[in-house]
């Protein structure tokens, strides 16, 4: 299955910045390694519960990232790991997060599904399909209520775009003119039903004009086209009052979670995603315009392996949290204490 325009982007850039290319390049890597060692410790029973790997769409959350300003949020679905290691966030309390561990992202609490660092700018994810749309809305109602100049990217999947939370959000987004941009990741299956059993257009911006929503569509096959065309709905988004509907037409090449195998997908069409692939292009771009050789990417790959391996030990020989942890966190009297250095008190349970 091929989606529509599917050949609509261009192909590298001759004259591009090899520089940067490296540079993104290689983020894109450290998220593909990252979910790669976060599957192997699955597999070996280290992590429990649901794991959802990014996996093919690490150009969406690298484009993100290079965008954002201080200030700027990310409310996201359960596939938030690409996120947060493109946002900035530390690869060790990452992987802790997956295992449970009190040096995780959130303290262990959240695991694979919930990941959060509002100092970084992901302000959640979230396992409810469609339910962040309406909490995105609220962040950025808050922005323009405050004046404070940013701007709330929302990410769901295709599959949420049929839930009525996130008409209400987007209705509301339109109707305020919410400096917001709603970004549809379209991995081609809302876990295993493909976007033909789920909607009757293929084209889901066609609704962006019932909700007074600008629009924009592509396949993400290159990081550079992908951040260029983000960056312009998010311009709107901040300077013209113009909250965005994108829909980015990507795949993941795993399954839904660790626990599908995937089989409802062929051979050919897995391998016409892979030459659409932007990492796989960034590298073939970065070895035949650029001349880097093989030594030189696979020095690049070492190293990003070599910070993977530290995330696990690190994740490996840190503690479990205590059993009260799990009620810390749940009001803002917790985030006062610990801005104060110490530990909220717990009364009861």
């Amino acid at each position: 299955m091929s989606p529509p325009s599917a050949e609509t982007s261009p192909a590298p850039v001759a004259g591009r910045d090899p520089d940067e290319l490296r540079r993104l390049y290689t983020q894109m890597l450290r998220i593909r390694r990252f979910e790669e060692a976060a599957a192997r410790a699955y597999t070996q029973g280290k992590i429990s519960g649901f794991l959802h790997l990014y996996i093919g769409q690490e150009a969406i959350a690298v484009s993100t990232a290079e965008l954002m300003k201080p200030g700027d949020r990310v409310v996201t679905t359960y596939r938030d790991h690409g996120f947060a290691v493109a946002l900035g966030c530390d690869t060790g309390a990452c992987m802790a997060e997956l295992y449970g561990k009190k040096t995780g992202l959130v303290g262990g609490n959240g695991g694979s599904m919930h990941f959060f660092a509002k100092d970084h700018g992901l302000w959640g994810g979230y396992a409810i399909v469609g339910g962040h749309v309406p909490v995105a809305a609220g962040h950025a109602f808050a922005s323009k209520y405050l004046g404070d100049g940013a701007v709330t990217l929302c990410f769901l999947g295709e599959g949420a775009m049929h839930i009525g939370a996130t008409h209400e959000g987007m209705h509301l987004a339109g109707l305020w003119r919410l400096p917001i941009v709603f970004v549809i990741e379209n991995n081609q299956y809302a876990m295993g039903t493909p976007l033909r059993r789920q909607t009757a257009v293929d084209d889901l911006t066609v609704r962006a004009p019932s909700y007074r929503l600008t629009s924009d569509r592509w396949v993400v096959r290159d990081v550079f086209e992908t951040r260029a065309r983000l960056a312009k709905a998010i311009d709107r988004a901040r300077n013209d009052e113009q909250p965005g509907l994108v829909e980015l037409l990507t795949y993941r090449f795993r399954g839904h979670s660790m626990s599908d195998p995937g089989k409802y997908r062929t051979k050919d069409e897995v391998e016409q995603w892979k030459e659409r692939d932007p990492l796989f292009r960034a590298e073939a771009e970065l070895r035949g315009q650029h001349g880097m050789s093989e030594e030189d990417l696979e020095a690049i790959d070492e190293t990003v392996w070599g910070e993977m391996d530290d995330a696990v030990r690190f994740a490996e020989q840190s503690p479990h949290p205590e059993p009260e942890h799990r009620f810390l966190g749940h009001l803002v009297e917790d985030d006062l204490a610990a801005a104060a250095g110490h530990e909220p008190v717990q009364e009861g349970n």
